[in-house]
């Protein structure tokens, strides 16, 4: 009878067991073996060394948002090809298998929500979208939300994941720099709260714009953050650079950034920001 026979388990070339990529994940922080469902109960967060590992847009959004409070906007934007551009693979290519493989339009969702009953701005940027790069749609998104957040007179947040400019649509990417932060200098004119969130990477053109002007900046343990890499910085400087310099902890040593935070704690610490910067006010909601 086949039902009462024990299956063997399959061994790899190395004699080493197969682990299902589907059910267990290797922490990169500690080599432990982490069982999946276990892993996103916490959030994302290595429960042995407290190691951050990435999470897609929507987790992030369920994480801040109160339950059934965020509202997108501008799903149905998405880039074109303005250059025509192709490299190993026509940038048109990469924009389709992309929003096969992530079920959006870009990589970033934006949208209205409520952070512990308070009614905010939110944007979320996705990794998993062509690296999280900014292309035209991108910076049209963060300005919008920036633009909702002046006319609603609502705190804007924004979560940063990014591999910087989207260098497939040249300098169209590049000017998204100067949009965002014309914006957000608006914001800083009416006095409106701007928190930013920065997570595991924050590099290029996002960091060089809205991600480090924040009236708040913050990070998640062990993100990358920087502009160039550091062989392109050592190399322009001449210099050694120290261990770990591109680290969040590292930033917030240095003052460039605000508070090193664990994933859990990010939406108590984010209410408790905006209760202290909005007191008194009452939003245009």
């Amino acid at each position: 009878m086949a039902w009462f026979r024990r299956q063997k388990t399959r061994l790899s070339p190395e004699g080493r067991r197969d682990v299902p990529s589907d059910v267990f994940s290797k922490c990169d922080g500690c080599g432990e073996i982490l069982y999946r469902e276990r892993l996103a109960r916490n959030l994302g967060v290595c429960p042995e060394c407290g190691n951050h590992f990435r999470i897609p847009a929507a987790q992030y959004i369920e994480l801040l948002a109160d339950p059934d409070s965020f509202e997108e906007a501008d799903a149905g934007m998405a880039s074109g090809d303005p250059l025509e551009f192709a490299d190993l693979k026509a940038y048109g290519d990469r924009l389709e298998a992309a929003r096969a493989r992530t079920g959006r339009n870009e990589a970033v969702v934006t949208g209205r929500a409520r952070i512990e009953g308070i009614p905010v701005v939110l944007a979320v940027m996705d990794f998993s979208f062509i690296g999280g790069s900014m292309g035209s749609v991108v910076g049209e998104k963060i300005a919008r939300a920036g633009r909702e957040a002046l006319e609603r007179e609502l705190p804007l947040i924004v979560v940063s994941a990014s591999g910087g400019a989207r260098m497939m649509e040249g300098i169209y990417s590049l000017m998204q720099m100067a949009k965002t932060s014309a914006v957000l200098a608006r914001l800083h004119e009416r006095r409106l709260p701007y928190i930013s969130v920065l997570t595991d990477p924050t590099t290029g053109g996002v960091t060089a714009s809205y991600a480090m002007l924040g009236d708040v900046n913050l990070a998640e343990p062990g993100a990358l953050i920087g502009f160039a890499g550091p062989r392109v910085i050592g190399e322009t400087i001449k210099q050694e650079l120290p261990p770990g310099f591109q680290s969040a902890e590292f930033l917030e040593e240095h003052g460039m950034v605000d508070r090193v935070l664990d994933r859990r704690e990010l939406k108590g610490a984010i209410a408790q920001l905006l209760r202290h910067l909005c007191a008194g006010w009452r939003p245009r909601v």
